[in-house]
């Protein structure tokens, strides 16, 4: 049996288009917000919509695809790890926030999920079309929806699954 598993799939749409940035090594990094939305009715017969936003880091090639293709309000399938972050903030204080490492990234489309996507790995290489039909499907978040202010914008794994 495998010692542990640290793996993420979501379906979101960007919040604000990526934030890139180049280090001085010549790495880049970009980094954005998606949001998953989860759709029920609850026990009065009501819908209810509830929101999550996920912070994303695309590294290297996926970056640079990132800052070429990626807007907000699109549709992005996402592949990758969890991370935790600890900082200090400018006022002294000890912060901590999750954030997605992508390793794989797959565009869906526009808002609305229509167009053709592309399949991008790690290295920002594309693996191929694909009409976003194809695409896993879910009931895409409103890019609309209210960015929570603790979430503004500041090596491929082939895991085993054990099942």
């Amino acid at each position: 049996m495998a010692g542990s598993v640290n793996k993420v799939i979501l379906i979101g749409n960007l919040g604000s288009d990526p934030e890139v940035r180049y280090l001085e090594s010549g790495s880049a990094v970009a980094k954005f917000n998606i949001a998953t939305t989860e759709t029920y009715t609850n026990k009065n017969g009501e819908r209810v919509d509830n929101t999550e936003w996920h912070r994303i880091e695309l590294w290297e090639g996926l970056a640079k695809v990132a800052e070429k293709y990626l807007k907000k309000g699109n549709q992005v399938y996402i592949e990758g790890r969890i991370r935790t972050d600890t900082w200090t903030d400018k006022e002294g204080q000890q912060r901590t926030g999750v954030t997605i490492r992508a390793n794989s990234m797959t565009l869906l489309g526009g808002p609305s999920g229509g167009g053709q996507g592309g399949d991008y790995n790690q290295g920002g290489q594309q693996g191929g079309y694909q009409q976003s039909g194809n695409a896993p499907r879910s009931n895409a978040p409103r890019p609309s929806d209210p960015i929570p202010p603790s979430m503004a914008a500041g090596g491929n794994d082939d895991d085993d699954l054990p099942f």
